[in-house]
């Protein structure tokens, strides 16, 4: 392909991704790499950043293959990561021990302890920055601290996932201001780093291995490395733009960065986004980040630990007799599963799946809640469970939804990215449940997207997010929902939404019985 081209770069949970795009955001190829997570206790989750960084070079030169382009095509690049992820590393930048993945909670402990008193901690709480949840930054850096002090003491840098990975991309270390705001209790209306709230939970002197340098998104970060280039196959010296967590970068790939504007990220987790021009705040949602996506803005967000990680748990668990079919066809085990489910009426016979399979993020904030499959009989089959599970998904989406209605904000459109767009049905089945209408926009990588365009305002191709974004993102179809089926679902949401409080003491004392085995 002749032209320039954005490189964006998206590390997932299961792995890397590149895209390679043009100036006005059209896509001229992709490639990923995977790499492995590793569980070493349950509610536990691991990486090693080294692996992120050998399927970068990897997915980059692929990528740049696949276009017929090369490396003096591309002109700017900025990458985007897993956030709640941290990352130990020593002055090269060196991990010093696995990351300590988003989805782990194993800092439960610590993020009790924080909210527990009348201290400083519930000025954040007040403020709309909690609750605290044991995936967020301190909380793990204080679990570091206890439970490892070795490590924390030789770690120069303590740094969520994309800053470590923009470390290696550049050479230097900064920390964004989405990781920052959205993961770190970073709030400039209220003069920036809480340090008393720190201090509070014991981690007080983590500011002296968190980088100086605060950096919005799309700003020049710098030069792309030597070291980087040759590994990702381009040039040395091309503008590094900063770039986001990954849902965010899903939120920008989305188009949305006005007040008012609605998104949902799909894959392993659910991210629901939305900016005000507000500080928003209430029960069972997140927010308002302050300039955590575009300044002076306020971002919300609710989320789901585990929906598309649920599906893939039950496609590898109990439909392995049908790899071999779905490679004889061309197909994937989740088409034939979504096939299956297909023909599963409403309420999957009565079926209902709680999707907290490690943990819930909003609306309880939820460290120990576990998974749940009620209304079970003999007659349900494996059909019935997976639609549940899928019908779980969008309850939690719906619940979401509500909670943040009821704080007075009520989208009228959701923009969806991510993996379930290859499923139209299942798509389908989030509007029916929230009844809300969903655009889908002519790329359905957000992420992929949405870095692409913190490139272009790093490279100074665009002023800013919102100039990038209306030069880079068309939506192009619209799913409307079935108002009939909207108003029998409301039934099943209801019934979820009482499920998980009813059994909550008891998920809570086997969970706490299961921690203090060996």
């Amino acid at each position: 392909m002749s032209g320039p081209l954005l490189m964006g770069i998206d590390f997932g949970t299961e792995s890397c991704r590149v895209g390679l795009f043009d100036l006005t955001g059209r896509p001229a190829a992709t490639a990923a790499c995977s790499y492995r997570t590793v569980h070493p206790r349950p509610g536990w989750a691991e990486q090693h950043p080294f692996d992120w960084w050998q399927a970068l070079g990897r997915a980059s030169r692929q990528a740049l293959a696949q276009a017929g382009a090369g490396p003096d095509q591309v002109v700017a690049v900025s990458a985007d990561a897993t956030t709640l992820t941290l990352v130990a590393a020593d002055r090269e930048g060196n991990p010093l021990r696995p990351a300590i993945m988003w989805m782990d909670v194993r800092a439960t402990e610590q993020a009790e302890r924080a909210w527990s008193s009348d201290s400083g901690a519930r000025r954040y709480n007040a403020d709309g920055l909690g609750p605290a949840s044991a995936e967020w930054y301190p909380f793990k850096a204080a679990w570091l601290k206890e439970h490892e002090p070795e490590t924390y003491r030789a770690a120069h840098m303590l740094v969520d996932a994309t800053d470590w990975v923009t470390h290696r991309l550049t050479g230097l270390w900064t920390v964004n201001v989405n990781s920052a705001a959205h993961r770190m209790y970073h709030n400039r209306q209220l003069g920036g780093w809480p340090t008393d709230f720190y201090d509070h939970i014991g981690v007080g002197d983590v500011f002296a291995k968190v980088p100086q340098r605060l950096t919005a998104l799309g700003d020049l970060v710098g030069p792309l490395s030597p070291a980087a280039a040759a590994h990702l196959g381009l040039k040395a010296g091309l503008p590094v733009g900063q770039g986001p967590c990954d849902a965010s970068a899903g939120q920008i790939g989305l188009g949305a960065v006005e007040p008012g504007q609605s998104v949902l990220i799909t894959g392993s987790s659910h991210a629901i986004f939305a900016q005000s021009d507000r500080a928003l705040s209430g029960a069972g949602f997140w927010g308002g980040y302050c300039d955590g996506v575009a300044p002076g803005q306020h971002t919300v967000e609710g989320g789901q630990v585990s929906t598309g990680s649920v599906m893939k748990w039950f496609k590898d668990q109990f439909a392995r007799d049908l790899q071999a079919p779905a490679e004889g066809s061309g197909q994937s085990v989740y088409d034939l599963l979504n096939a299956e489910a297909a023909q599963v009426p409403i309420g999957s016979h009565g079926l209902i799946v709680n999707e907290y399979f490690q943990g819930n993020r909003t609306p309880y904030t939820d460290a120990k809640a576990r998974g749940m499959v009620w209304g079970l009989s003999l007659a349900h089959s494996r059909a019935d469970v997976y639609h549940a599970i899928q019908e779980g998904v969008c309850y939690g989406t719906a619940h979401n939804l509500r909670a943040m209605a009821e704080a007075g904000l009520r989208p009228h459109r959701l923009m969806v990215s991510g993996g379930m767009t290859r499923s139209r049905d299942l798509i389908q089945l989030h509007a029916d449940v929230t009844g809300l209408p969903i655009g889908l926009t002519e790329v359905q990588d957000g992420p992929l997207l949405g870095s692409a365009i913190c490139a272009a305002v790093g490279a100074g191709l665009h002023t800013d997010l919102k100039s990038a974004v209306a030069a880079m993102v068309r939506q192009v179809d619209s799913l409307t929902p079935d108002p009939e089926r909207h108003r029998a679902y409301q039934f099943y949401v209801d019934q979820y939404c009482a499920g998980y409080p009813a059994l909550r003491p008891q998920i809570h004392r086997l969970v706490d019985h299961q921690a203090a085995r060996p």
